[in-house]
């Protein structure tokens, strides 16, 4: 490499500033890690991504990846908004078994205060089981769901989703129908946010007790797909800002 181009890519960084980059209030504020960019807007609508285990410190939440997307420079700090989150994809297939039922459920759904999400929600069954019964679990999930968006803000509704609350409350319902091995609401994406972004109050992380599962083998099956909804805009970065009436 030639002397003159060297010096380029050394002044290249060196008109670079480094952003610390952290997650929302709601998720203490943890550091991310940081990005540098020659220009603030730069940054804006930029996606970050995390698992949960680097926001808790839990090694047992190592398996769902979070995603936060820059919003807001605040000198030398970006900040984010929640966007998404998934199973890893190991996780999800170490859950799948031969010969039993896999009820999948996906829902659009409007938070207490005007966020839009798309939330895809699994349960995994003991044994194969009735056709009539999925569609009583799918109709537990999504009374459920609906239930806690309505009545939940979006960095209540993000608590309890990725950390099991809403499983657990999934779980202990549908157990009734029929033996569950595992309930998770495996992916979720910000779909619309209001044209006004509330303030964020600081939320302390409070565990939620999972439901109970039972021992998981690994399986080469893939998982099944909920019909009829599509999730086909997931790789989307922006988010849609939709105007309050």
């Amino acid at each position: 490499m030639s002397t003159k181009s060297a010096k380029h890519i050394r002044d290249k960084w060196r008109g670079k500033t480094w952003y610390m980059v952290i997650a929302p209030p709601f998720f203490g504020n943890i550091e991310l890690g940081s990005i540098p960019a020659q220009e603030e807007k730069m940054l804006l609508g930029r996606v970050v991504e995390a698992t949960l285990y680097d926001i808790t410190g839990d090694f047992s939440h190592h398996y769902l990846k979070m995603a936060f997307q820059i919003n807001q420079i605040d000198g030398k700090t970006a900040r984010t908004l929640f966007k998404g989150h998934e199973y890893s994809r190991d996780y999800l297939r170490s859950l799948v078994r031969r010969r039993t039922t896999k009820v999948d459920g996906l829902f659009n759904l409007v938070t207490k205060d005007g966020f839009k999400l798309r939330i895809s929600v699994s349960a995994l069954t003991l044994s194969r089981i009735k056709t009539s019964q999925e569609k009583i679990i799918r109709d537990m999930m999504e009374k459920i769901i609906r239930e806690k968006a309505a009545t939940l803000t979006l960095d209540q509704f993000v608590q309890e989703m990725v950390l099991g609350k809403i499983a657990s409350d999934i779980y202990n319902q549908a157990k009734l129908v029929a033996p569950l091995r595992h309930v998770g609401i495996r992916k979720s994406k910000l779909v619309a946010a209001p044209a006004k972004l509330p303030k964020f109050a600081v939320a302390p992380i409070v565990e939620a007790e999972a439901p109970e599962d039972e021992e998981l083998e690994e399986d080469d099956e893939a998982p099944d797909e909920e019909e009829g909804a599509t999730e086909d805009d997931d790789n989307t970065e922006g988010i849609e800002e939709v105007a309050q009436e």
